[in-house]
């Protein structure tokens, strides 16, 4: 039994004073008149509490405001952009018939209130996250493949490139297929443009490493090694440490998703251009306390390569002579045929590399087979026999 419903029972059922309650109950007696012309007008539903919210606010968010705050909403979201209360209101400020942007939190009521936020309580609290960032701009890049599908379902790849600690997008290229001489050239053009960063960070992609193929060395390592670069790799089948390049795939895919499908790859990298723009320059993002990535890397002194330069390459490697009588050797990202002789066909062999100076041996007698200089101008490595001389006995 509520308060209310004990007042109006001793006065109306009792028949004390209002001014007897009001002392017994300890409230006041203007109270006590009111609960009682309230039961004699609304009877029974006089028991249950009301809202001591105002009638009127003065500061509350008009109906003008509101639809634009839904427009905004509903705009930003069919461009495939973020639409979340934060950007809203970077979005208001920036307009000059809003003389007063309601805070974020009123954004989100009010998009609430209208359905178009859905409760997730299935999702992780951003509390349990465990995050690590760059303390500077340049200080680590993070660059990952991904993939996207043409008007006609061709698929092509997007070589994305970010800046751990600003997010901004150093370069998005879209390719039918990316290889590791197409990496370099990205990298070669981004250093031109946004300087040379102290590490780079990628997963194990053959086209980036080839630390899981043989302890070779690709364009990329070797072009990172000379610049001074340090490279580093994400450990196999753990994408959230290159987290934030993948979180930016999805961004990016969300936007293209919103678009008409691009026919060919220019006209999709055209796509790409415009959003790269309006995601450095105008998107206020959340990680960067609702700053633009251009803002952040500007915003603090650039790190910069510690010298860190490529040691020299040696290897040792198992192969088998296959049926042409050749081996196959990666170098730069490059695979080069080597000729020994289709006489050895099947044989095991064993390679030793120093970066271009290689030697094969038979893998069971030890006998030398061939010692080479690398050409790493040519896929083919003759022996440099006439047609019909013996090819066991050169060397």
């Amino acid at each position: 039994m509520s308060k209310a419903q004990l007042v109006i029972t001793a006065v109306v059922l009792e028949g004390r004073s209002k001014s007897d309650v009001a002392r017994d109950y300890e409230v006041s007696r203007y109270w006590v008149q009111q609960l009682v012309k309230r039961y004699e007008s609304e009877g029974a539903a006089a028991f249950e509490p009301r809202s001591r919210r105002p009638h009127h606010n003065p500061r509350a968010v008009g109906g003008q405001l509101e639809d634009k705050i839904v427009r905004l909403r509903k705009t930003l979201d069919r461009q495939g952009y973020d639409a979340g209360a934060a950007t809203i209101a970077e979005h208001l400020a920036r307009d000059p018939a809003v003389p007063h942007v309601p805070a974020v939190s009123t954004i989100w009521r009010i998009l609430t209130r209208r359905g178009f936020v859905v409760a997730q309580p299935q999702k992780r609290p951003r509390s349990s996250w465990k995050r690590f960032c760059a303390e500077q701009p340049n200080q680590l890049w993070q660059a990952d493949v991904t993939h996207w599908h043409l008007a006609d379902h061709t698929e092509v790849e997007i070589l994305n490139i970010i800046d751990d600690h600003s997010r901004l997008a150093i370069s998005s290229h879209a390719r039918p297929v990316t290889r590791g001489p197409d990496v370099v050239d990205d990298f070669v053009a981004a250093f031109s443009q946004w300087d040379t960063p102290a590490t780079i960070l990628t997963d194990n992609g053959a086209i980036f490493t080839a630390k899981q193929r043989g302890n070779g060395r690709t364009a990329l390592e070797i072009t990172l090694g000379q610049l001074g670069i340090k490279y580093s790799r994400s450990r196999p089948y753990h994408p959230q440490t290159c987290g934030k390049v993948e979180r930016f795939h999805q961004t990016l895919k969300k936007h293209l998703h919103a678009l008409p499908p691009a026919a060919t790859p220019t006209e999709l990298q055209h796509q790409i251009d415009a959003f790269l723009d309006y995601y450095n320059t105008v998107r206020p993002h959340r990680a960067l306390r609702r700053r633009t990535p251009i803002q952040a890397f500007h915003g603090r002194p650039k790190a910069f390569p510690t010298g860190h330069q490529i040691p020299p390459h040696y290897r040792v490697r198992r192969d088998t002579i296959d049926a042409a009588g050749v081996i196959t050797l990666r170098h730069n990202s490059r695979l080069h045929h080597i000729g020994l002789s289709k006489h050895l066909r099947g044989t095991t062999v064993t390679v030793l590399i120093d970066d271009l100076d290689i030697r094969v041996l038979n893998h069971n007698t030890g006998q030398l087979i061939r010692k080479l200089t690398l050409d790493p101008t040519r896929d083919y490595q003759p022996r440099g026999v006439k047609s019909g001389n013996s090819p066991t006995n050169r060397v």
